[in-house]
């Protein structure tokens, strides 16, 4: 709405729907703000627990791996590794909060448990190691789809923000300010009229 519009009765009209729509504007922002803030949080701790877990895993991982090549010799380690087929088990969607699209990581049950080699040339230390760095593989999944997701609520809080704070620092102002000014204008003008109608209906009552 173009605030410099003559001070009207429509215009007010128009200036205070403008004003309620801006107002109810900033709630619902500033609501969806709130929820996103949450989740976000929420989000973060998740991630702390998973940070500390991979830690821990990688760790044992490592160790499990270092026994793997003391019992069998890094080559035929490395030639092992190599023959295990490239995971194609991640698949990635997405779903919605308040309008932010958060991406859900999915992994097929089987990797882990299931080994996707011969048993026969491996040792039981090859075989803990595999499934330690499954287990990595699947926390760092977590990890990414968790950050990724943090990233993607923060941006969003912030535009969320920026909007939320142009209704309540301009806009909702601007919009007071004119509505006052109109109704101050209008009644200015009642005033008058009123004035004008007494002078008139005095000096019509001297007339007779």
């Amino acid at each position: 709405m173009d605030t410099t519009l003559f001070p009207t009765k429509g215009n007010l009209i128009l200036a205070k729907n403008t004003l309620a729509l801006s107002k109810q504007g900033y709630e619902l922002l500033d609501k969806k703000r709130n929820i996103l803030v949450r989740e976000m949080m929420l989000l973060i701790e998740q991630a702390k627990t998973v940070q500390n877990s991979i830690e821990t895993t990688f760790a044992n991982a490592y160790k499990a791996l270092e026994k793997a090549n003391i019992f069998m010799g890094i080559v035929n380690v490395d030639e092992v590794a190599h023959s295990i087929p490239i995971d194609d088990s991640i698949n990635i969607r997405a779903h919605s909060v308040m309008g932010v699209e958060i991406p859900s990581v999915a992994v097929k049950e089987n990797d882990c448990d299931k080994a996707q080699y011969g048993l026969t040339s491996t040792s039981s230390s090859f075989d803990e190691a595999y499934m330690q760095f499954g287990h990595v593989k699947e926390l760092t999944i977590r990890l990414a789809e968790i950050e990724n997701s943090v990233y993607r609520l923060a941006m969003n809080i912030k535009k969320t923000q920026k909007r939320a704070n142009a209704l309540k620092n301009v806009t909702i102002p601007r919009y007071e300010a004119l509505v006052t000014l109109i109704q101050n204008v209008l009644e200015e003008k009642e005033r008058e009229e009123f004035t004008r109608l007494k002078v008139i209906k005095k000096q019509k009552t001297k007339n007779s």
